[in-house]
């Protein structure tokens, strides 16, 4: 029989095996100073076999001029200075144009240092990977620049916004690449640049207490998913419970107000010189209670 404590360590084996590189945080793992991988990246979405990526940090805070701090995913440099922005997009919600804007900003402020010239503004990839196709047009890229409308020409200005699609896995380079990112099993790999870091954080001790904040963050959203749920029932005990008692409520408000009627209407029938039997047929109230108010009327 299994003891707790060996249930919940099979249990976070099993998540850390089912995870793939479309998550976001085992994607940084998968990533972090691991130039090979994020060059097989960065050629093939930009498709340019001749990238060298010279750095690649993870989880970078990078801060604008007015002190807000905006935390990159992924942030790569290669040897003609610029710099590569990947962001893993799951929700639709986490890849609106403005947000790729503001990453585009962020960067060319965080990047000109005081006292440099505009010119010197290293050129920007801002990279969204995304679950959907967030925009629509069933393509595989779309690569975002500015241009001059009233001639079409593009306005080199260094700025450079891709969205990926990853909902198109075919047998393309770039297909391939997307199916590497929902692949769980480091063999099933096509491209063997990911397969040992994989290998790596799936199946060694190493690798797992490297990870350890990725399990804790599974625990955190299976604690709040249970903390929800557990709140939704309430609530809807709650509600239940509090529909019955206004129902309640207003029925006997309703009855005490029938009743009050009856009683003034069995008063005034008693006062005009009714009999019992007749005030008890008009005003619905029981014969006990009219001989009652009528001896008090007498009294």
């Amino acid at each position: 029989m299994q003891t707790n404590e060996s249930s919940q360590d099979s249990e976070i084996k099993h998540v850390i095996r089912s995870l793939c590189m479309m998550n976001n945080r085992f994607m940084n793992f998968m990533l972090d100073d691991n130039k090979e991988a994020a060059q097989v990246f960065l050629r093939i979405i930009l498709g340019d076999d001749k990238i060298k990526v010279k750095n690649v940090r993870i989880q970078s805070f990078i801060q604008n001029i007015y002190g807000h701090s905006s935390q990159l995913d992924i942030l790569a440099q290669d040897s003609k200075g610029r710099y590569f922005n990947v962001e893993v997009q799951r929700s639709d919600e986490g890849a609106p144009a403005r947000r790729a804007r503001f990453y585009s900003s962020i960067l060319d402020t965080h990047f000109l240092q005081p006292g440099k010239l505009y010119e010197e503004l290293p050129d920007t990839y801002v990279i969204f990977i995304t679950e959907n196709d967030v925009l629509h047009d069933n393509l595989p890229l779309y690569n975002i620049r500015r241009r001059i409308d009233e001639n079409a020409k593009c306005f080199e200005d260094g700025s450079h916004i891709i969205y990926v699609n990853s909902q198109r896995r075919d047998d393309t380079a770039l297909g391939k690449l997307m199916q590497d990112l929902y692949c769980t099993e480091p063999k099933n790999l096509h491209y063997h640049e990911f397969a040992e870091r994989m290998e790596f954080l799936k199946y060694s001790k190493e690798g797992e207490a490297k990870m350890t904040d990725v399990i804790e963050e599974y625990a955190a959203r299976k604690a709040e998913a249970a903390a929800k749920a557990v709140e939704a029932k309430m609530t809807d005990v709650i509600e239940e419970y509090a529909a019955k008692k206004a129902e309640a409520v207003a029925k006997e408000a309703a009855k005490k107000t029938a009743q009050a009627r009856n009683v003034e209407l069995a008063k005034e029938l008693l006062s005009e010189g009714e009999s019992i039997e007749r005030t008890v047929r008009l005003s619905k109230l029981s014969e006990a209670e009219v001989r009652e108010l009528a001896s008090k009327l007498s009294a």
